[in-house]
């Protein structure tokens, strides 16, 4: 597993970032960032594009100290469907397919000339991953951060899908679990009210990974170059084993480790998290590659 060691800043990059241009792409909040040093009117399509999936009981908007230091490329966040201010929609569920979905129309939406790299984190990974197995050539390369992946043996103990009618419950479990007793402590009477919001979606994001054994995608179909990333000893050695099994899985993939970081690297090391993006962007492949996956989508 290959350290990270965090570069100087981009060309572009700033530690307050470019401003964010926030619109709604069929019902989801998108927000995209542009290098400030961009002409206007100039060519937006040729910029090199990635995408950043967030995680569970989580924002487009934790990415932002990411954004700040990838200042020369084209970067959008987005709430996913269910969180934040992207509305759920009746009459689409909140499992991994739909937010693949969800994240192909994205792209398809955001003029690129090229595929982009799409980064996950977390939960964000396994959507990722989903959407790059079932629908081949949509990404140039990707990038995943600690997924979640019960259905190949990497199960948390003790995890079971949690009861539909208990959203709330369900929020403050993972909020203490995952960002600590004393920070569930110190969110304000809103703060606490925002995040109790998302429980419905929370939820939906347990049961996808643990109310089935069936899982959502093979890993054999991803073919889209791969930089799989985890933390050091501060993570835990399920994610650990992850990202080594899912390097050894798909030829040609990389494993890297952020030493000192735990499972929220980009808030707590978001240069080494920025580095982790630019390999990926460095092993992205273009349409015309010949080493390039074939096929479309459905």
């Amino acid at each position: 597993m290959v350290p990270i060691s965090p570069s100087p800043l981009a060309p572009g990059s700033t530690r307050r970032g470019p401003p964010g241009r926030t619109r709604r792409i069929d019902g989801l909040a998108v927000t995209e960032y542009r290098p400030p040093t961009e002409r206007p009117g100039g060519p937006v399509a040729d910029l090199p594009l990635v995408v950043l999936v967030h995680g569970s009981l989580d924002r487009g908007d934790s990415f932002r100290r990411v954004v700040r230091r990838l200042g020369d490329r084209r970067v959008v966040t987005y709430d996913r469907r269910g969180y934040g201010a992207s509305a759920h929609r009746d009459d689409r569920p909140l499992d991994l397919a739909a937010h693949a979905a969800d994240l192909v129309g994205l792209v398809d939406a955001l003029a690129s000339a090229s595929p982009p790299v799409a980064v996950g984190h977390s939960f964000g990974g396994a959507v990722v991953m989903t959407a790059a197995a079932r629908y081949p050539g949509t990404f140039g390369a990707i990038a995943v951060y600690e997924p979640p992946l019960p259905w190949f043996g990497f199960r948390r103990a003790g995890a079971t899908a949690p009861p539909p009618d208990h959203p709330d419950r369900e929020v403050e479990s993972f909020f203490r679990r995952m960002v600590g007793d004393d920070a569930w402590g110190r969110l304000s009477e809103q703060g606490r009210a925002s995040r109790l919001a998302d429980g419905p979606a929370l939820v939906a994001d347990m049961t996808a990974l643990h109310g089935t054994d069936a899982a959502p995608f093979e890993v054999a179909a991803l073919r889209a170059p791969a930089v799989f990333g985890c933390g050091g000893p501060a993570s835990t050695d399920r994610h650990r084993r992850t990202t080594a099994w899912l390097a050894g899985q798909i030829p040609g993939a990389v494993a890297v480790e952020i030493p000192g970081a735990g499972h929220g690297a980009h808030l707590s090391h978001p240069d080494a998290f920025a580095e982790m993006v630019r390999r990926a962007t460095s092993e992205r492949r273009s349409p015309g590659d010949p080493a390039a996956p074939t096929g479309g989508r459905p």
